[in-house]
Formats: C-alpha cells, structure tokens, sequence
C-alpha cells in the first residue's frame, strides 16, 4: 500500500528533511583528508541528536552507525570506522533522521581532494539523473517515468545504474511502497499523487552494475572495483512541481 500524507505529515517530513540537510553540510565541511569517516559519523550524529531527532540508521536492521559513508568502490551501506580519507578518493555519505515520528533521508557523494576526471564526471552525472528523474515526479505520470529518465542519463553517458537496489517509499517508516528501481521502461507502476513522498536514489557506477555484499554483512561495493556514486532526496509529489523536503 503507498501512503498519501496530508499537509501536516509533509510539514513533519520537512522539518525531518531539515535536519539531515544540515547535517550533510557539516559532513561536508569537515571532508578533507586524513578525517576518519567515524570522525564523519560523529559529526552527524551530534547534530541530529541536538536538534532533537533520532539517527535513522543507527541500529536499523542492525546498522551500527549514524550514517552510511561509502568510499570509492563501496556503494552503498558502508560502515564507518578507522578508515583515513585520502587525496583522490570519493565517498557518498547518506544520512537519516527520524523526527516527531517521521524520516528524512538524503545521500551526496563527495570528491576528497583532486580526483580523476571519470571520477568527477561520475558524480556530476549520478547528481543530474536525479534531477532528470524528477522532471517526471508530477501528477499524470507513472513512477517508472522516474526509473526511465534516471536510466537513460546515466547510460547515454557511459556509466551504469545498479539493480539490487533502489529508492522507496518514506514517511512514518524509513522504507514504504512503492520501490522505485533506477532503470526500466516508461509508462508502468502506479501514476503518481499529490502527497506521495518518494526518496529517488539512483546509485551509479563507472564499470558494471553487478555489485556484491562483504563479509560484514553490510558493505555494497562493485563487482569489478571501480567506482561508485550515490544521490538521493526526499522528494513530495505536489499538484505542481515537486518539492525536495531534503534541501536548505
């Protein structure tokens, strides 16, 4: 079943929404070489618990941190630890807050120092097919005009969508029909509705899209050892255009 939110739920998903932007430009910020990304984890942590939330992940199906921090190779899920940024590495930080009962989730990939130019171009893009695919998340369209727009940037580009996993669903849960894959064909899946709240994440890698689950039980990383991005918002259909409830 997919929830539709009243006015007052999307206020309550705005304010959560609120809370995990600012702690991703704190993140950012402190993202230079030599941090730790448990350095990174403690950041966001602090902030969200100042402001009164609750740290999404932590503990979640048992995630041991406050946030996900992915470098170079990893996906999504990576756990932060003792792990030193470097020059020339890139990691996606994805970030949750639970708010007066409701989430916000946000992921952004970042550049540590100066990287190679298929690096940066694998970010730029892995940004810009989100906001392709948001073009598409208005009443009238079907939520795999979203999948479609995000497949298609990415692909005519050179990079490739992963398939394991995909966005969803948010609201009172971290995860809510519908899911919303990143690749497929236009024009399938339920048409969209003022008061849906989506989290598009598309996950983007540089070689293939096959990806493989470590020994830690949580670590995503690519099949062949290149690259990977992630971006993500979450995102309210309205009876206009769509609103990121994820951004200052």
């Amino acid at each position: 079943m997919i929830y539709i939110k009243s006015r007052k739920e999307i206020e309550l998903m705005r304010e959560a929404g609120k809370i995990v932007a600012e702690a991703h430009e704190l993140v950012r910020e402190a993202i230079k070489p030599g941090i730790t990304t448990k350095e990174l984890d403690a950041i966001a942590e602090k902030h969200i618990l100042k402001k009164g939330a609750i740290p999404a992940f932590k503990g979640y199906g048992g995630f041991p941190a406050s946030i996900c921090a992915s470098v170079n190779h990893e996906v999504v899920h990576g756990v932060p630890g003792l792990k030193t940024l470097e020059d020339g590495d890139i990691i996606s930080i994805d970030i949750g807050a639970l708010y007066k009962g409701y989430y916000g989730d946000s992921a952004k990939t970042h550049a540590i120092g100066k990287i190679s130019q298929r690096a940066q171009e694998l970010i730029e893009v892995t940004r810009q097919s989100f906001y392709e695919g948001i073009k598409f998340a208005k009443l009238g369209y079907r939520l795999s005009d979203i999948s479609y727009a995000i497949q298609a940037h990415v692909e005519d580009r050179g990079f490739s969508v992963v398939r394991n996993y995909v966005g969803h669903g948010i609201g009172t849960s971290m995860h809510e029909e519908p899911q919303i894959p990143n690749y497929g064909p236009p024009g399938k899946g339920p048409r969209l509705k003022e008061g849906m709240v989506l989290a598009i994440e598309p996950m983007i890698n540089i070689g293939t899209y096959e990806v493989k689950v470590l020994s830690d039980g949580w670590t995503v990383v690519t099949l062949d050892g290149e690259y990977s991005a992630h971006y993500e918002h979450t995102v309210a259909i309205t009876d206009g255009e769509p609103e990121i409830l994820t951004k200052l």
